[in-house]
């Protein structure tokens, strides 16, 4: 078994495309192997600021010999149809192919081809410059004299070397003959561009990576991430000081550098008047710092973190006090940002309004387009308004303070630091509205509204904020598919998906009792039209249900909000579209809950079964999933499964002779001739009372236990009772009996679902 070694030695790679790129090559050069024949042990893809490396450990030194049997035509066939066989597969007569017989006893030709495999080298020569040619860099450049030329090589930088070589680890590897680009492959790169400039020739991965590292390359990403969050912690501790961890900004800086260094610089204690948020978003957008915390104190230190490139002759004196200048000119831009947006605004200072509230006025006169069909941004905070103010009761949630949260939470995008630093939105909103004095409530709602952003996020869980947030994800999800901009395969440009999850997460961990019909009823209202002055006193709920009614819809559509784009027609094809939203958007929610779910851990089958009763009740439908998973870990419920599946499949088998819903009328009492099926019959009475009055109480686990004491009757009426009786009404009477079982146990969930 051989190795190889491939590497692709360039100017900068962004650090945004190396992990990227890193498992493209991958990729595209051990799909190609497996194509040929060839597979392998292990493959392992590493980058750095200036290099791609693939190492392929366990290949064969050729692909497998291949042999193929070809039939041709009939003995007798006619010469065109058997020099065709021949040329095809490459045979000079036919005294060179076989005569075989099929089963009715005609006679054709087979022609057996054997292939010997190619050496394994001569295939990595035909692989490995076709990978380079077709390598998909999101942006890539040509260069030189030869960027005229027809078909030039395209790189994310100009390419300088290739290192290709391949062999047994007792051997001396071969170089892969080819050349890409006027750059032949061979067995040289290059150290460090500043602290080890020089050629270095490598023999296989071992030794490559030796090398590197004494020529100041750290080659693996993940190696180099952690020597700079140690060194970091070091550093401040040695300080007394806390690292705040950022691991976003961690794999960048380790995309910019070869051998990391660890440096701390300095700014003037009067910019920690910002707020840290500022300080660290300003840090790390325009130096890509880490931001230290001061124990004592709980806030930011005046210190902050640089990863250098090199080892300088003074310990890194000149680079720190360089970076601590530019990160001092970066702070009185944001100190400035941050005063400005604190006083009135020139042209809305006549309000007498508060600060952020003259930003709202500003929002609404500059006509700001939130989407072409959905109207502006200050259209928006009107229907989030309208929509938080109905859900605050049902959140718990004072629904003045709702109203007020919705209607500053998107002031702060006009504000200046926003401006600069759009992922500060929502937080510096907060910062604002305590200024000005707002509600507690309401200023955590303007910064909580937008969470969770991710699924590792918090949750809001302050009812005012719970009910804000829920009316931003609810308007954004609902208009979009109001006007039928949904996602598409891994396309969701609007992010949509986190939207659906964020729903999900903010109702089942506040355990919220919301039926999502109502939620996107509620949320459609104010996307279909511009409200009647006769029922805008209606809730959103009433308010939907009396434009959903054809025969004023022409009436309504005529004062509809014309720049949202035609989302209501006069006919009132508008209103059958909105029911279709609501039946769309539930059975997205019901995906994005499965997935989320099944993250958890949860079975997939007891995910359909439960979803196949219908419902849209999520906490409901979770402790229904829970309670059904713990019922099947018991004797019972295995046992009370398998008669089931056994009813079931009679039932499916007998149907299709008698049609379906043929057993579905109730079981006659006068036709029970057996004990057992009068035992079954009246179990089922009972239980079926006792889980349905369970399930009303919506006591899942005690609806399981009643339908529980179903196994024993089931198993002896398998056991002694034969289904199919020569009697055509006892056969009917006992398949019904066996449909009103199915039916019975199909009130906690849909068991033709689960598996096992």
């Amino acid at each position: 078994m051989s190795d190889l070694l491939f590497e692709l030695f360039s100017e900068e790679i962004p650090a945004r495309m190396q992990a990227q790129a890193a498992a493209d090559l991958k990729k595209l050069v051990t799909d190609a192997l497996v194509e040929r024949g060839l597979l392998y042990e292990a493959a392992t893809s590493f980058a750095t600021p200036r290099r791609l490396t693939l190492h392929i450990v366990g290949l064969p030194p050729s692909q497998p010999d291949q042999r193929e049997e070809k039939k041709g035509p009939r003995v007798g066939a006619p010469e065109a149809a058997v020099a065709g066989f021949l040329k095809s597969a490459g045979l000079a007569s036919l005294d060179e192919a076989r005569i075989d017989t099929d089963k009715k006893g005609g006679q054709f030709y087979v022609a057996v081809i054997e292939k010997k495999g190619a050496p394994t080298l001569d295939v990595l020569a035909e692989i490995l410059p076709a990978t380079i040619k077709n390598f998909p860099w999101p942006k890539s450049m040509r260069w030189g004299a030869a960027s005229a030329e027809a078909n030039p090589l395209r790189w994310v930088r100009p390419l300088h070397a290739i290192v290709a070589t391949f062999g047994p680890e007792t051997e001396e590897p071969e170089i892969v003959p080819f050349e890409v680009g006027g750059i032949k492959a061979g067995n040289v790169t290059f150290g460090h561009r500043f602290l080890a400039p020089g050629a270095l020739k490598v023999r296989r991965f071992d030794d490559y990576v030796s090398k590197l590292y004494d020529a100041k390359v750290v080659l693996d990403p993940a190696r180099r991430r952690d020597v700079i969050l140690h060194d970091c912690k070091d550093l401040a501790f040695a300080q007394g000081l806390e690292l705040v961890e950022d691991e976003g900004l961690l794999h960048e800086v380790a995309g910019l550098v070869e051998w990391p260094v660890v440096l701390m610089g300095e700014f003037d204690a009067g910019f920690l008047d910002i707020p840290g948020e500022v300080i660290r978003a300003t840090i790390r957008a325009n130096q890509k710092c880490f931001v230290l915390r001061d124990p004592a104190t709980g806030g930011l230190a005046n210190k902050f973190l640089l990863v250098s490139n090199v080892l300088a002759s003074d310990g890194g004196k000149a680079i720190a006090a360089g970076n601590g200048r530019v990160v001092r000119a970066r702070l009185s831009d944001a100190l400035y940002f941050w005063q400005t947006d604190q006083g009135p605004l020139p042209d809305f200072s006549a309000s007498g309004k508060p600060p952020l509230d003259q930003r709202l006025e500003k929002l609404r006169a500059l006509n700001i387009v939130f989407h072409a069909k959905l109207g502006t941004q200050g259209q928006r905070v009107d229907r989030i308004i309208a929509l938080a103010r109905e859900l605050a009761p049902k959140v718990g949630a004072d629904p003045e303070k709702a109203a007020r949260a919705s209607e500053l939470a998107k002031a702060d995008l006009v504000t200046e630091v926003v401006g600069e630093f759009p992922e500060t939105q929502g937080l510096m909103g907060r910062r604002y509205a305590e200024l000005q004095g707002e509600d507690a409530e309401v200023a955590a709602a303007i910064e909580e509204h937008y969470k969770p952003q991710g699924p590792t996020d918090r949750i809001p869980n302050a009812p005012v904020s719970v009910a804000v947030a829920l009316a931003d994800k609810l308007d954004t999800l609902v208009g979009f598919w109001a006007i039928d901009e949904k996602p598409t395969g891994s396309k969701d440009p609007f992010a949509l998906r986190r939207a659906a999850l964020g729903v999900i997460r903010i109702i089942l961990e506040n355990g919220l009792r919301l039926r999502l019909a109502d939620l996107i009823d509620g949320a459609l209202a104010w996307h279909l039209t511009e409200p009647d002055p006769e029922i805008d006193a209606l809730s959103a709920r009433e308010y939907l249900m009396t434009v959903k009614h054809l025969d004023i819809a022409v009436g309504l559509a005529k004062r509809r909000r014309t720049e949202r784009g035609e989302i209501v027609a006069p006919t009132g094809e508008g209103y059958l579209r909105a029911a279709g939203v609501e039946g769309e958007l539930k059975a997205f929610f019901a995906d994005r809950l499965k997935i989320d779910l099944r993250d958890r851990g949860a079975r997939h089958d007891l995910l359909d079964a439960v979803f196949a009763l219908g419902g849209d009740d999520l906490v409901l439908i979770v402790r229904r999933i829970e309670a059904l998973d713990a019922f099947l870990k018991t004797e019972d419920g295995a046992s009370l499964l398998a008669g089931y599946k056994r009813a079931a499949n009679i039932l499916k088998a007998e149907e299709k002779k008698d049609g379906g819903g043929a057993f579905e009328a109730a079981p006659s009492g006068d036709l029970l001739v057996e004990a057992e099926e009068r035992a079954l019959f009246a179990a089922m009475e009972t239980a079926t009372a006792e889980a349905d009055a369970a399930l009303k109480a919506e006591n899942f686990e005690a609806a399981m236990q009643a339908l529980s004491t179903l196994r024993a009757p089931t198993d002896a009426f398998f056991d002694k009772v034969t289904v199919n009786a020569d009697k055509p009404e006892l056969r009917k009477n006992r398949l019904s009996l066996l449909s009103k079982l199915r039916r019975a146990i199909h009130l906690v969930a849909d068991f033709s679902r689960i598996g096992g």
